[in-house]
């Protein structure tokens, strides 16, 4: 049961750090606070993880290509992203698109894995969906289907799509020689080195007393906390186990959004809430094969002498 509490802590710190993009979205540029909550977690690692990293340096030479696959995927793709994709779509689009993260991992984990397909993590997934999009669609589903796809659209789809594939390499590439925090130092580290660039050529705000909180909670709890604890549930539970927890966020987020911004909370939050948690239970319990296998007398017979 505790393993379960890893991705279900590391969805609800996400959840409010959406919260805190929308509060700081007035007060600092997406590149800045792009680079600055990986800043922030560097020089607070630093110290502490630097020292073993350095003692390993030999084990680590030969990983660093996989290593920056990982951070550029997960650190700098999905996160980079979804700042930017918030300034050509709604929420409502970045809600739905982000919902299908499970769905994406399942069938990559089936193909890249060879994981077994459920009926429960199919019918599960289904369910999760259509209550996330119930959620992020303010009850009005027909809304969904009369908005055409656009530039932020396509630039949500690929940050699901780069941090599905991160979760896969995350069990396709095991590191025993890495502890988890010190695959996710040196993964904050190429998302520092590949995110300067955009930073320093971008518009600036500049930090100041309005944004500075905003960008300790990304920088500690969204960069820091919260990937360490989704890599450990990746490692428990497996990735597709893990990103069903994803259907989560939005509503955790309206949750959040109604404690902190008074935003109005209705009855499809509800009815999209239960939803989403029938089809995490389903998707967890229900572990009939989708194709059940066939029985070794009804294999096909080989030719008769």
């Amino acid at each position: 049961m505790g393993a379960y509490l890893l991705p279900l802590g590391a969805v609800l710190i996400w959840s409010v750090n959406t919260v805190v993009s929308k509060m700081a979205a007035g007060s600092i540029s997406a590149s800045e606070i792009g680079f600055f909550r990986w800043v922030v977690a560097a020089l607070l690692f630093t110290p502490f993880v630097l020292p073993g990293i350095w003692r390993l340096r030999a084990v680590i030479k030969p990983l660093l290509p996989r290593i920056t696959v990982l951070g550029v995927l997960g650190m700098v793709i999905y996160q980079s992203l979804a700042y930017y994709a918030a300034h050509y779509t709604t929420a409502t689009h970045m809600g739905i698109i982000g919902s299908l993260t499970p769905m994406l991992v399942l069938a990559l984990a089936v193909f890249l894995l060879g994981q077994p397909l459920t009926r429960g993590g199919v019918w599960g997934s289904l369910l999760a969906i259509f209550g996330v999009a119930l959620v992020v669609s303010s009850g009005n589903l027909a809304h969904l289907a009369s908005e055409g796809l656009n530039l932020g659209d396509a630039m949500m789809l690929l940050a699901m799509l780069a941090y599905a594939i991160y979760n896969i390499l995350l069990k396709r590439w095991p590191m025993p020689a890495l502890k988890t925090v010190q695959l996710l130092y040196l993964q904050i580290l190429v998302a520092v080195v590949v995110q300067f660039p955009l930073y320093l050529f971008s518009p600036k705000t500049g930090l100041n007393a309005s944004n500075l909180g905003l960008v300790a909670f990304a920088g500690i709890m969204a960069s820091i906390a919260a990937p360490l604890l989704w890599m450990k549930a990746i490692n428990a539970l497996g990735p597709s186990r893990s990103s069903m927890f994803f259907n989560l966020i939005p509503v955790f987020t309206a949750i959040v959004a109604f404690a902190t911004l008074h935003e109005p909370m209705a009855l499809y939050h509800a009815v999209g809430g239960v939803m989403t948690v029938a089809g995490l239970l389903l998707a967890e319990l229900w572990k009939t094969p989708l194709r059940a296998r066939k029985p070794a007398d009804q294999a096909t017979p080989s030719s008769a002498i």
